[in-house]
Formats: C-alpha cells, sequence, structure tokens
C-alpha cells in the first residue's frame, strides 16, 4: 500500500499512453497535455519505478525490460479500472477528434468518398488526416503512431498488427480502342507486345501483375511507372500503352470514351483490399467505430463498383 501512495490515477494514464507511443510528443496529443507535462510525468514514473522505462536509441524511444514487462499489467488494471468507473461510451455526434489514415492513391478513391459522406452525417467533429506511403511505409507509420489506420493490401504482418479484409479486388486491363479488335481483348502474345503502364508508389517492388508474368516465365516491358491512379488512364489515350490495374480504380461512369475495358490475358490472382491498425488501438472505442464505419463503406455499396463488365 505505501508504493501506491506514491502513484496516481494520472501518472498510470500517462505511462500507458507513454508506452504505447514511445513519443513523449504523441503520448502528450492522446492525453490533450502538454509536452512539458507529460515530461515531467515521466521524470516521477522513473523514480516510482527506478528504471529509466524508456530510453533512446537512434533517434527513437524504445521501452526498456521493466517497462515492457509493466504493458499487459497496466492495461488490465486500466480496464478494470474503466469498468469501475463506467465511462461513457464513444458518442460520434459529439466527438471532437482526428484520425491520421495512411492509403494510396487506390485506397482514397474507393473508401475515402463514402467514409467522407458518413463522417459529415454521423460524426462532423472528427477529422481526417490522410498520408501515404509504400505499404512497407504505411505499416511503419502503424508501429510508430503516425497513423491510426492503414487501408491497403498486407499479405505479411507482424503479431502486433491486426488486420481485416474489406473486400476481394480483381484486375482488368485498359487501351486505347484504336488499337484493339473491335470485339474482346487482346492475346497474351499481343498483350505482352505492348508497352505497359506500371502503377506503384515504388516500382520495382513485386505486384500481382508481375507475379503472374513470373510463374508462366514471361516479362512485359513498363514504358511508364508513376504512383498515381487517377492519371494513368489519362495517359494512354491515344497510344499502344496497356494499362492493368484493380478494377475499382477505374470509375466506369467516366472512362474517356477513346479507351476500351478487357479481361486480361492471363489468370492474375485475385487480392484482399484490407485495413490494419496496432493491436494498442484495439480497446480505444473511437477507434472501433470508425473501422466499423469503414467495413460499412466497402460492404453497403458506398464504395466504387465495377458497374460494366470488361469485354469478353
Amino acid at each position: 500500500m505505501d508504493d501506491l501512495r506514491r502513484i496516481d490515477l494520472n501518472l498510470l494514464l500517462t505511462l500507458h499512453a507513454l508506452l504505447a507511443e514511445q513519443h513523449v510528443s504523441r503520448a502528450a496529443l492522446r492525453l490533450h497535455r502538454s509536452q512539458p507535462a507529460v515530461s515531467h510525468a515521466l521524470a516521477q514514473l522513473r523514480e516510482v519505478f527506478a528504471d529509466p522505462l524508456l530510453v533512446r536509441r537512434g533517434g527513437r524511444l524504445h521501452a526498456t525490460a521493466r517497462a515492457q514487462a509493466l504493458i499487459e499489467p497496466l492495461q488490465q488494471a486500466l480496464e478494470q479500472l474503466d469498468g469501475l468507473i463506467a465511462r461513457p461510451g464513444f458518442e460520434p455526434a459529439k466527438a471532437r477528434r482526428s484520425f491520421r489514415l495512411a492509403m494510396s492513391d487506390y485506397g482514397a478513391r474507393v473508401v475515402l468518398p463514402g467514409l467522407m459522406r458518413v463522417l459529415r452525417e454521423q460524426a462532423p467533429g472528427i477529422d481526417l488526416v490522410v498520408i501515404q506511403g509504400s505499404r512497407e511505409a504505411m505499416l511503419g507509420h502503424l508501429f510508430d503512431g503516425e497513423a491510426d489506420l492503414a487501408l491497403g493490401v498486407f499479405p505479411q504482418v507482424n503479431t502486433e498488427l491486426q488486420v481485416e479484409t474489406l473486400f476481394e479486388e480483381r484486375f482488368t486491363c485498359v487501351a486505347d480502342r484504336s488499337g484493339l479488335p473491335p470485339r474482346g481483348g487482346l492475346s497474351l502474345v499481343d498483350w505482352l507486345a505492348r508497352p505497359h503502364v506500371l502503377v506503384a508508389v515504388r516500382p520495382g517492388i513485386d505486384n500481382e501483375i508481375d507475379l503472374a508474368l513470373a510463374e508462366i516465365d514471361a516479362r512485359r516491358r513498363v514504358a511508364l511507372a508513376l504512383p498515381h491512379w487517377a492519371a494513368a488512364q489519362e495517359v494512354i489515350a491515344g497510344t499502344d500503352l496497356v494499362l492493368t490495374v484493380a478494377r475499382r480504380s477505374l470509375d466506369s461512369g467516366k472512362l474517356d470514351p477513346r479507351l476500351r475495358r478487357f479481361q486480361p490475358p492471363l489468370p492474375i490472382k485475385a487480392f484482399g483490399f484490407q485495413q490494419a491498425w496496432h493491436q494498442r488501438r484495439a480497446g480505444d472505442a473511437g477507434h472501433r467505430w470508425l473501422r466499423e464505419k469503414v467495413v460499412a463503406v466497402c460492404r453497403s455499396g458506398l464504395a466504387p463498383r465495377c458497374a460494366v463488365t470488361d469485354s469478353p
């Protein structure tokens, strides 16, 4: 009991935020406190536990072994206290909060329009900040606390991350009508003979299309690699270029009339479009509400779907 008298609930909450974020400034934002106040609390915590708790290595703070051992019992203790206090649940209409989402140009095109309509209607006080990066960068943002939620394709993730599949996506090809047969698309031989456009944040990284080609010992020539889905279809009009992309990245209602979609001439595996988050966010009621809304948008028809089938 003497040890308990040396620490109050605010210090425990600060410790929880510091261990979750491993960053003083982000912990301060999470707690709605000033950075000097959190730094002062950290000094007190170091004295209470007779341990530095967070040490700087390579320009970043890392939890000590003692701090790592505190994470689980501290989480359990705070959850029990939370149950005793019986705080009201998350109220979207009254919430004033900002979430940081990591996603590609594709994710923004598919998810954001429907999600923003839901937020403006149900939670007008919630703001979103979108950051872009490769798959690896997005996962890094989750670990570092720079992003609350990442939307993308994550075939392999660390056990500290949780992943939920939102929908399954397939590929389609697009080319200028003038270079296509009257009906249908291109044979594999003709498709490979054409120059291609590759949409990738980091060219040179294996993608689903080139992995499919590798399985049949074939390669394509990429004449243009760029990170923007919207611009990709605009550059192929009036050229012999071929674009192979995820179906939902194309708004079929606004497809340039000079272009035509067709089925890829080889089987390309479908992929699951997912949302991922760090387990430290799992118990956050507001974060859980946002994840549920992302799922609802993607599965209820608010996200783009392919209204027009590809040419046979």
